[in-house]
Parts: structure tokens; C-alpha cells; sequence
């Protein structure tokens, strides 16, 4: 079977949709048949250090297109003749959308669907934007044959506002890379440590800083904590970002609130394992893998309702209302070093989220595949 993918969140997404592509590929490469062949198509060789995360196999391929220039409207058409010409049985895009006119050429098709944040939440968005989603959204689960959802709130979302049966999706868990399990060499964590300015002790916030993953909780309960904890958050910025740090700079914060841009993916297993908690104070995610990160690098987690959250953290990770920081610190000070039964919820955490670990996601991702050569038969 040779099997497509859109790759252009490969090579360009360091973290949530690049992730996913990249660990998924990597895995499936170990499951499938010696017959079998996956082909990346991606608009060009974007970041070399992420591409290079998808391991060297033999059953793995990029494609990129010649000679055409590359927009997105000119991608997702001319992608499809790059798939007859290479004879592809099954294309899986793998960020909510499919090329156009993929169904009139009889290629039989998957589509993993995230999150509908823009459907949930569209104050989060501009409404041009919001109106393009959603068009993207409702054509795309119409020319699927087969829809993945990673969680069961996403699943939920289709189905009310796509109209789609449940019979036409699968509720596949997101896989995660297993590289944070590792512990990182005590001299590589002093050396991040120093090179970072990282605090003595601290939790830790990973992602987008933008409105909807409501970091500014987290700030206002660093206020309710020991003066010895500090918030230490990573992620690229947006216009959200100026006004947490305004919040920061007006309750006197700047000594306890620590916020980096642009830290290299290989420095993140260590910033994870130097905190003492993981804070995730989102609104709304289809998922969320810097808590499956942060439990896999030995942190306990706290993490607000109202989404998909507990189905990430399962039941041993605290969860709080996103608009009550005093909550949130509480939970906090209850997971901090030398807090009761802390060694107790990260280790039942960590036997949690093996779920979503290795090929056991590929393994069932590839059973969707095969519902198709089944249908040859």
C-alpha cells in the first residue's frame, strides 16, 4: 500500500501539528508492510531541523513539487495530480484539510480533525478567518472517507457541527514522541539551566502564549505562592503576550515570572525536568501534549476543565475552573516538591499516558488504512 500525507506541518511546525505528523510517520514506518511505502508531500524542504525528525527508512519518502510556485490554493490542487502520477491508494492529511478535488479523482482519503476552537470559540479569531475554517471544515468532512479524531471532545465537536455520523469517525488518540521519558544528564540541565537564567525553583507553562491558553491565570497565582516559586513560560508570542507582561510589570511579578521565546526543541526535556510542576490553564484544546510531555518528564500537572484536558492528564493530574486563580494556586502548592502523595499521582500519571505512546496509535491508525485494500478484495 502506498499511503500520502500533507507533510507541510512537518517541515515547518515545531510542536502540535508538525509533532503529530512527525511521530505518526515515524511509527508507522515500523508497523508497515515491507510493501508498503509513505510518501511526505511537502511544499518545499522547510526547517532542516525538522525534517530531520522524521527517521531515515526505506519505506519513507519526501516529494516535493517541481516547478510550480507554491501557494496554498495552487498546493492543494496540484497536489493531487503528484498523487496519481505516484499511484498513492490512500492520502491522510493530517491537519484538517484535504486537497481540492481529491474525491472527484477517486483516491480514497483520511483526514485527522484536532480541535474546532474556531467553531467553539470564534471570539478567539478574526471573522474572515473564522468564516475560512469553517468552509475548510465542513467541505473537507464531506469528501472524507474516513475522519480520525484525537479525542472524544473532538469527536463531539464533528459531530455537531459537521453533521457527521459517529460511524465515519475513528477516535484515535494523538501519539506522542517518547523522547521527554529520557532524564536529561545532570551537567546538560545545568547548562540550560545557566544558559536560560532559569530560576532555582519553578513551574513550568509550554506553548502558543495567546489568549485562549490563558497563561495570565497561571501569573495571578504565582501571587497566591511561596516568593520562592516562579513561572517560567515558553512559547511563541502574540499580541496576548504584551499583556500578561503588563500584569506582570503592575504587580511587581518581573523577579517571578520568567518568559522565553524561541528555546530550542532540544532544550525542553530539560526545562521540563528542572520545574517542579507542569501549569496548563487553556480554555480549549482538541488535546493537549505539553501535559503528556510534562508527566512523561516526571511533573505533576494542573490544568483547567471545560475541554479535553482530563482525557490528556487522566485522573491524577488537578483540574480547575480557567477563571479561578486561587484554585490553580492551591492545586499548585498540592504538587510541589515534598507535597503528599506527589511521587504517587506522577507515577499512576505516567502509567496513564503510555496509551499514547509508540506504535499502538499507528498500529490503530494503519487499521483505518487497511479498511480500504480491504474494499479491493
Amino acid at each position: 500500500m502506498r499511503i500520502g500525507f500533507d507533510a507541510k506541518r512537518i517541515v515547518r511546525n515545531g510542536t502540535g501539528l508538525g509533532s503529530y505528523g512527525r511521530t505518526l510517520v515515524n511509527d508507522l514506518s515500523k508497523i508497515v508492510g515491507e510493501d508498503s511505502e509513505l510518501r511526505l508531500y511537502a511544499p518545499d524542504e522547510g526547517r532542516e531541523q525538522l525534517r530531520t525528525q522524521v527517521r531515515e527508512a526505506g519505506n519513507i519518502r519526501f516529494v516535493y513539487p517541481e516547478g510550480r510556485k507554491v501557494k496554498w490554493l495552487c498546493r492543494m490542487k496540484g497536489i493531487v495530480a503528484d498523487l496519481l502520477r505516484d499511484k498513492v491508494d490512500v492520502f491522510h492529511g493530517l491537519s484538517g484539510e484535504l486537497p481540492l478535488g481529491i474525491k472527484r479523482r477517486g483516491i480514497k482519503t483520511v483526514v485527522t480533525i484536532h480541535d474546532l476552537i474556531f467553531m467553539r470559540h470564534p471570539e478567539f479569531y478574526n471573522r474572515p478567518d473564522t468564516l475560512i475554517y469553517a468552509w475548510k471544515f465542513r467541505k473537507t468532512v464531506k469528501e472524507a472517507d474516513r475522519i480520525i479524531a484525537i479525542s472524544e471532545c473532538t469527536k463531539r465537536d464533528i459531530m455537531y457541527y459537521g453533521g457527521v455520523p459517529a460511524e465515519k469517525i475513528d477516535l484515535i488518540y494523538q501519539s506522542c514522541s517518547t523522547r521527554f521519558k529520557k532524564r536529561v544528564p545532570t551537567e546538560i540541565l545545568q547548562e540550560v539551566k545557566e544558559r536560560l537564567s532559569l530560576p532555582e525553583r519553578y513551574i513550568v507553562n509550554v506553548g502558543t502564549i495567546e489568549e485562549r491558553k490563558n497563561i495570565l491565570l497561571a501569573v495571578k497565582a504565582i501571587e497566591l505562592l511561596p516568593k520562592d516559586i516562579s513561572l517560567v513560560v515558553v512559547g511563541r508570542s502574540t499580541p496576548y503576550c504584551d499583556r500578561v507582561k503588563a500584569y506582570v510589570a503592575s504587580h511587581g511579578l518581573e523577579s517571578r515570572v520568567r518568559i522565553l521565546h524561541g528555546v530550542d526543541n532540544n532544550d525542553l526535556p530539560a526545562v521540563y525536568q528542572l520545574a517542579e510542576a507542569c501549569v496548563y490553564p487553556s480554555r480549549y484544546e482538541g488535546f493537549g501534549i505539553p501535559i503528556i510531555e510534562a508527566i512523561q518528564s516526571g511533573l505533576p500537572v494542573v490544568a483547567c476543565t471545560g475541554s479535553c484536558l482530563e482525557e490528556a492528564g487522566g485522573p491524577d493530574c488537578l483540574y480547575v475552573s480557567p477563571d479561578d486563580s486561587a484554585a490553580m494556586a492551591e492545586a499548585v502548592k498540592a504538587v510541589l516538591k515534598g507535597a503528599e502523595g506527589r511521587e504517587e499521582r506522577i507515577r499512576r500519571s505516567m502509567e496513564y499516558v503510555r496509551r499514547f505512546e509508540g506504535t499502538d496509535v499507528a498500529g490503530q491508525v494503519m487499521a483505518v488504512y487497511k479498511r480500504f485494500d480491504n474494499t479491493k478484495k
